[in-house]
Protein backbone atom coordinates (compact mmCIF):
# COMPACT_ATOMS: atom_id res chain seq x y z
CA UNK A 1 0.00 0.00 0.00
CA UNK A 2 1.03 3.62 -0.52
CA UNK A 3 2.03 5.44 2.66
CA UNK A 4 -0.29 8.17 3.94
CA UNK A 5 0.59 10.62 6.71
CA UNK A 6 -1.63 12.86 8.79
CA UNK A 7 -1.26 14.58 12.14
CA UNK A 8 -3.41 16.28 14.74
CA UNK A 9 -2.49 18.58 17.60
CA UNK A 10 -3.43 17.35 21.09
CA UNK A 11 -6.28 19.52 22.27
CA UNK A 12 -8.97 19.29 24.93
CA UNK A 13 -11.99 17.06 24.55
CA UNK A 14 -12.73 16.00 20.98
CA UNK A 15 -15.82 17.35 19.29
CA UNK A 16 -17.97 16.48 16.29
CA UNK A 17 -16.03 18.93 14.11
CA UNK A 18 -12.81 16.95 14.73
CA UNK A 19 -14.63 13.72 14.01
CA UNK A 20 -16.24 14.81 10.74
CA UNK A 21 -13.29 16.88 9.56
CA UNK A 22 -10.57 14.29 10.10
CA UNK A 23 -11.08 11.27 12.34
CA UNK A 24 -13.90 9.61 10.41
CA UNK A 25 -11.84 9.76 7.21
CA UNK A 26 -8.74 8.52 9.09
CA UNK A 27 -10.70 5.39 10.00
CA UNK A 28 -11.83 4.85 6.39
CA UNK A 29 -8.39 5.54 4.89
CA UNK A 30 -6.64 2.85 6.93
CA UNK A 31 -8.41 0.27 4.79
CA UNK A 32 -6.70 1.55 1.61
CA UNK A 33 -3.35 2.99 2.70
CA UNK A 34 -0.42 2.30 4.98
CA UNK A 35 -1.42 5.02 7.44
CA UNK A 36 0.95 6.86 9.75
CA UNK A 37 -1.07 8.97 12.22
CA UNK A 38 0.74 11.35 14.53
CA UNK A 39 -0.26 13.31 17.63
CA UNK A 40 1.87 16.39 16.92
CA UNK A 41 2.83 17.66 20.36
CA UNK A 42 5.83 19.64 19.07
CA UNK A 43 3.43 21.66 16.93
CA UNK A 44 1.19 22.22 19.94
CA UNK A 45 4.01 24.11 21.67
CA UNK A 46 3.46 27.04 19.28
CA UNK A 47 0.25 27.80 21.21
CA UNK A 48 -0.38 28.62 24.85
CA UNK A 49 -0.08 25.10 26.29
CA UNK A 50 0.37 24.42 29.99
CA UNK A 51 3.21 21.95 30.50
CA UNK A 52 1.28 19.95 33.09
CA UNK A 53 -1.67 19.50 30.74
CA UNK A 54 0.28 18.09 27.79
CA UNK A 55 0.54 14.41 28.77
CA UNK A 56 -3.06 14.02 30.00
CA UNK A 57 -4.25 15.72 26.80
CA UNK A 58 -2.18 13.41 24.60
CA UNK A 59 -3.53 10.35 26.43
CA UNK A 60 -7.11 11.63 26.11
CA UNK A 61 -6.72 12.25 22.38
CA UNK A 62 -5.21 8.81 21.82
CA UNK A 63 -8.09 7.27 23.76
CA UNK A 64 -10.68 8.96 21.55
CA UNK A 65 -8.84 8.09 18.34
CA UNK A 66 -8.75 4.42 19.29
CA UNK A 67 -12.40 4.53 20.38
CA UNK A 68 -13.37 6.02 17.02
CA UNK A 69 -11.81 3.10 15.18
CA UNK A 70 -8.11 3.76 14.58
CA UNK A 71 -6.77 0.21 14.58
CA UNK A 72 -3.10 -0.35 15.60
CA UNK A 73 -3.18 -3.53 13.50
CA UNK A 74 -3.77 -1.39 10.40
CA UNK A 75 -2.28 2.01 11.27
CA UNK A 76 0.63 3.43 13.24
CA UNK A 77 -0.58 5.89 15.89
CA UNK A 78 2.22 7.61 17.78
CA UNK A 79 3.39 10.79 19.50
CA UNK A 80 5.64 13.12 17.53
CA UNK A 81 8.12 13.83 20.35
CA UNK A 82 8.77 10.08 20.75
CA UNK A 83 10.56 10.25 17.39
CA UNK A 84 13.28 12.94 17.62
CA UNK A 85 14.10 12.46 13.94
CA UNK A 86 11.16 14.79 13.21
CA UNK A 87 12.99 17.80 14.60
CA UNK A 88 16.34 16.70 13.17
CA UNK A 89 14.93 16.52 9.66
CA UNK A 90 13.04 19.77 10.30
CA UNK A 91 16.35 21.57 10.95
CA UNK A 92 17.98 20.15 7.84
CA UNK A 93 14.98 21.13 5.71
CA UNK A 94 15.11 24.66 7.11
CA UNK A 95 18.45 25.07 5.35
CA UNK A 96 16.83 24.63 1.93
CA UNK A 97 13.63 26.60 2.65
CA UNK A 98 13.62 30.28 1.57
CA UNK A 99 12.25 32.75 4.14
CA UNK A 100 10.14 34.30 1.40
CA UNK A 101 8.14 31.08 1.11
CA UNK A 102 7.39 31.08 4.84
CA UNK A 103 6.39 34.75 4.78
CA UNK A 104 3.67 33.99 2.25
CA UNK A 105 1.94 31.40 4.43
CA UNK A 106 -1.66 32.54 4.91
CA UNK A 107 -2.19 30.51 8.09
CA UNK A 108 0.78 32.22 9.77
CA UNK A 109 -0.70 35.62 9.00
CA UNK A 110 -4.13 34.58 10.30
CA UNK A 111 -2.86 32.91 13.46
CA UNK A 112 -0.67 35.92 14.24
CA UNK A 113 -3.83 38.00 14.53
CA UNK A 114 -5.54 35.66 16.99
CA UNK A 115 -5.93 37.19 20.44
CA UNK A 116 -4.14 34.40 22.32
CA UNK A 117 -1.07 34.63 20.05
CA UNK A 118 -0.98 38.30 19.09
CA UNK A 119 1.12 39.23 22.14
CA UNK A 120 3.74 36.60 21.32
CA UNK A 121 4.09 35.56 17.68
CA UNK A 122 6.82 32.97 18.21
CA UNK A 123 9.37 31.70 15.72
CA UNK A 124 7.91 28.18 15.96
CA UNK A 125 4.67 29.49 14.50
CA UNK A 126 6.64 30.96 11.59
CA UNK A 127 8.65 27.79 10.89
CA UNK A 128 5.70 25.46 11.60
CA UNK A 129 5.37 24.49 7.89
CA UNK A 130 8.97 23.21 7.82
CA UNK A 131 8.39 20.82 10.70
CA UNK A 132 5.13 19.84 9.05
CA UNK A 133 7.08 19.04 5.88
CA UNK A 134 9.51 16.95 7.95
CA UNK A 135 6.59 15.03 9.45
CA UNK A 136 5.47 13.99 5.98
CA UNK A 137 8.85 13.50 4.32
CA UNK A 138 10.33 11.45 7.16
CA UNK A 139 8.07 8.52 6.17
CA UNK A 140 8.28 9.29 2.44
CA UNK A 141 4.49 9.56 2.43
CA UNK A 142 2.86 9.71 -0.97
CA UNK A 143 -0.55 10.94 0.22
CA UNK A 144 -1.67 13.57 2.74
CA UNK A 145 -5.39 14.21 3.44
CA UNK A 146 -5.94 17.99 3.47
CA UNK A 147 -8.70 20.58 3.26
CA UNK A 148 -8.52 23.63 1.02
CA UNK A 149 -7.11 25.72 3.89
CA UNK A 150 -4.09 23.38 4.13
CA UNK A 151 -3.21 23.10 0.46
CA UNK A 152 -0.73 25.98 0.67
CA UNK A 153 1.24 24.17 3.39
CA UNK A 154 1.26 20.96 1.37
CA UNK A 155 2.47 22.79 -1.74
CA UNK A 156 5.32 24.21 0.37
CA UNK A 157 6.19 20.63 1.39
CA UNK A 158 6.34 19.71 -2.28
CA UNK A 159 8.55 22.75 -2.97
CA UNK A 160 10.90 21.83 -0.10
CA UNK A 161 11.09 18.29 -1.49
CA UNK A 162 12.07 19.62 -4.90
CA UNK A 163 14.74 21.92 -3.45
CA UNK A 164 16.25 19.15 -1.31
CA UNK A 165 16.30 16.67 -4.19
CA UNK A 166 17.81 19.25 -6.54
CA UNK A 167 20.60 20.03 -4.09
CA UNK A 168 21.38 16.59 -2.66
CA UNK A 169 20.00 14.07 -5.12
CA UNK A 170 16.72 12.22 -5.49
CA UNK A 171 15.75 11.31 -1.91
CA UNK A 172 12.10 12.12 -1.26
CA UNK A 173 8.93 11.59 -3.33
CA UNK A 174 6.64 14.56 -3.86
CA UNK A 175 3.58 13.97 -1.71
CA UNK A 176 0.12 14.34 -3.24
CA UNK A 177 -2.96 15.92 -1.66
CA UNK A 178 -5.95 13.76 -0.85
CA UNK A 179 -8.60 16.48 -0.87
CA UNK A 180 -11.32 16.30 1.75
CA UNK A 181 -14.95 16.99 1.03
CA UNK A 182 -15.38 20.76 1.44
CA UNK A 183 -18.29 20.40 3.87
CA UNK A 184 -16.32 18.04 6.09
CA UNK A 185 -13.14 20.09 5.90
CA UNK A 186 -14.84 23.06 7.55
CA UNK A 187 -17.68 21.88 9.76
CA UNK A 188 -19.66 24.84 11.07
CA UNK A 189 -20.66 25.06 14.71
CA UNK A 190 -24.11 25.31 16.26
CA UNK A 191 -24.25 28.99 15.33
CA UNK A 192 -24.03 28.13 11.63
CA UNK A 193 -21.41 30.85 11.09
CA UNK A 194 -18.02 29.98 12.61
CA UNK A 195 -16.09 26.73 12.39
CA UNK A 196 -17.02 24.36 15.22
CA UNK A 197 -14.83 25.25 18.18
CA UNK A 198 -14.66 24.52 21.88
CA UNK A 199 -13.44 28.06 22.60
CA UNK A 200 -16.54 29.52 20.90
CA UNK A 201 -18.80 27.03 22.71
CA UNK A 202 -20.57 26.26 19.42
CA UNK A 203 -19.60 22.60 19.48
CA UNK A 204 -20.92 19.12 20.24
CA UNK A 205 -18.32 17.43 22.41
CA UNK A 206 -17.70 13.70 22.65
CA UNK A 207 -17.93 14.16 26.42
CA UNK A 208 -21.44 15.64 26.27
CA UNK A 209 -24.10 13.25 27.53
CA UNK A 210 -26.97 12.15 25.30
CA UNK A 211 -29.26 14.64 27.05
CA UNK A 212 -26.74 17.45 26.61
CA UNK A 213 -26.40 16.66 22.90
CA UNK A 214 -30.18 16.70 22.53
CA UNK A 215 -30.47 20.01 24.38
CA UNK A 216 -27.68 21.70 22.40
CA UNK A 217 -29.06 20.55 19.06
CA UNK A 218 -32.73 21.29 19.70
CA UNK A 219 -32.33 24.49 21.74
CA UNK A 220 -29.10 26.06 20.50
CA UNK A 221 -28.41 24.98 16.93
CA UNK A 222 -29.35 27.61 14.34
CA UNK A 223 -31.55 26.45 11.48
CA UNK A 224 -33.12 28.44 8.61
CA UNK A 225 -33.08 32.00 10.00
CA UNK A 226 -35.78 33.17 7.56
CA UNK A 227 -38.30 30.55 8.62
CA UNK A 228 -40.34 32.32 11.27
CA UNK A 229 -43.39 30.03 11.50
CA UNK A 230 -44.18 26.34 11.09
CA UNK A 231 -46.39 27.22 8.14
CA UNK A 232 -43.45 28.77 6.29
CA UNK A 233 -41.71 26.46 3.78
CA UNK A 234 -38.14 25.64 4.83
CA UNK A 235 -34.94 25.96 2.80
CA UNK A 236 -32.79 22.88 3.51
CA UNK A 237 -30.06 24.07 1.15
CA UNK A 238 -29.17 26.95 3.53
CA UNK A 239 -29.96 25.20 6.81
CA UNK A 240 -27.02 24.12 8.98
CA UNK A 241 -29.19 21.50 10.69
CA UNK A 242 -29.92 19.84 7.37
CA UNK A 243 -26.22 19.92 6.50
CA UNK A 244 -25.58 17.84 9.63
CA UNK A 245 -28.28 15.41 8.53
CA UNK A 246 -25.99 14.81 5.56
CA UNK A 247 -23.35 13.57 8.02
CA UNK A 248 -25.49 11.60 10.45
CA UNK A 249 -28.72 10.52 8.74
CA UNK A 250 -29.50 7.89 6.14
CA UNK A 251 -30.41 8.70 2.54
CA UNK A 252 -34.10 7.89 2.90
CA UNK A 253 -34.52 9.88 6.10
CA UNK A 254 -32.73 12.90 4.59
CA UNK A 255 -34.97 12.80 1.53
CA UNK A 256 -38.09 12.56 3.71
CA UNK A 257 -37.00 15.44 5.94
CA UNK A 258 -36.10 17.61 2.95
CA UNK A 259 -39.45 17.04 1.25
CA UNK A 260 -41.47 17.71 4.41
CA UNK A 261 -39.39 20.75 5.32
CA UNK A 262 -39.89 22.36 1.90
CA UNK A 263 -43.64 21.81 2.10
CA UNK A 264 -43.92 22.92 5.76
CA UNK A 265 -45.15 19.51 6.91
CA UNK A 266 -42.55 19.53 9.70
CA UNK A 267 -40.93 22.33 11.66
CA UNK A 268 -37.32 22.95 12.67
CA UNK A 269 -37.78 21.33 16.08
CA UNK A 270 -38.79 18.03 14.49
CA UNK A 271 -35.77 18.24 12.17
CA UNK A 272 -33.46 18.98 15.11
CA UNK A 273 -34.88 16.19 17.26
CA UNK A 274 -34.26 13.63 14.52
CA UNK A 275 -30.71 14.92 14.14
CA UNK A 276 -30.03 14.71 17.88
CA UNK A 277 -31.15 11.07 17.91
CA UNK A 278 -28.83 10.23 15.02
CA UNK A 279 -25.84 12.05 16.55
CA UNK A 280 -26.31 10.16 19.80
CA UNK A 281 -26.68 6.87 17.93
CA UNK A 282 -23.28 7.49 16.29
CA UNK A 283 -21.46 8.83 19.36
CA UNK A 284 -22.90 6.38 21.88
CA UNK A 285 -20.73 3.37 20.93
CA UNK A 286 -17.65 5.63 20.68
CA UNK A 287 -18.27 6.93 24.22
CA UNK A 288 -18.65 3.37 25.48
CA UNK A 289 -15.38 2.24 23.90
CA UNK A 290 -13.61 5.33 25.24
CA UNK A 291 -14.86 4.59 28.74
CA UNK A 292 -13.43 1.07 28.57
CA UNK A 293 -10.08 2.41 27.38
CA UNK A 294 -10.08 5.14 30.03
CA UNK A 295 -10.14 2.42 32.68
CA UNK A 296 -7.08 0.81 31.07
CA UNK A 297 -4.77 3.78 30.31
CA UNK A 298 -1.70 1.57 30.17
CA UNK A 299 -3.20 -0.19 27.15
CA UNK A 300 -3.37 3.15 25.35
CA UNK A 301 0.18 4.01 26.37
CA UNK A 302 1.33 0.61 25.10
CA UNK A 303 -0.18 1.34 21.68
CA UNK A 304 1.59 4.70 21.49
CA UNK A 305 4.89 3.18 22.64
CA UNK A 306 4.77 0.16 20.31
CA UNK A 307 3.75 2.24 17.29
CA UNK A 308 6.38 4.82 18.22
CA UNK A 309 9.08 2.16 18.12
CA UNK A 310 7.92 1.00 14.71
CA UNK A 311 7.84 4.47 13.17
CA UNK A 312 11.17 5.39 14.74
CA UNK A 313 12.75 2.43 12.97
CA UNK A 314 11.38 3.82 9.70
CA UNK A 315 12.52 7.34 10.60
CA UNK A 316 16.05 6.18 11.39
CA UNK A 317 16.40 4.58 7.97
CA UNK A 318 15.35 7.85 6.33
CA UNK A 319 17.70 9.92 8.48
CA UNK A 320 20.65 7.61 7.76
CA UNK A 321 20.07 8.33 4.09
CA UNK A 322 19.57 12.06 4.66
CA UNK A 323 22.73 12.43 6.76
CA UNK A 324 24.70 10.66 4.08
CA UNK A 325 23.21 12.87 1.37
CA UNK A 326 24.05 16.13 3.14
CA UNK A 327 27.51 15.03 4.26
CA UNK A 328 26.93 14.36 7.97
CA UNK A 329 28.21 11.23 9.68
Amino acid sequence: MDTLFSGMQPTGSMHVGNYLGAIESWVDLQERYRCVYCIVDYHALTGQVEAGAMQPTILEMATWLLACGIDPAKSLLFVQSDVPEHTELGWILSTVTPMGELSRMTQFKEKSKQAELASFVNTGLYTYPILQAADIMLYKAKWVPVGEDQRQHLELTREITRKFNARYGDTFPECQPLIKDDKRARVLGLDGEAKMSKSLDNHLAFTHTADEIKHRVTRTMVSDTQRARLADPGRPEVCNVFTFHGFFSGTEQRADIEAKCRTAQIGCFHCKSALAENVNARLGPIRERAEVLRKRPDDVRDVLRDCGLQVRALAQVTMDEVRSRVGLR
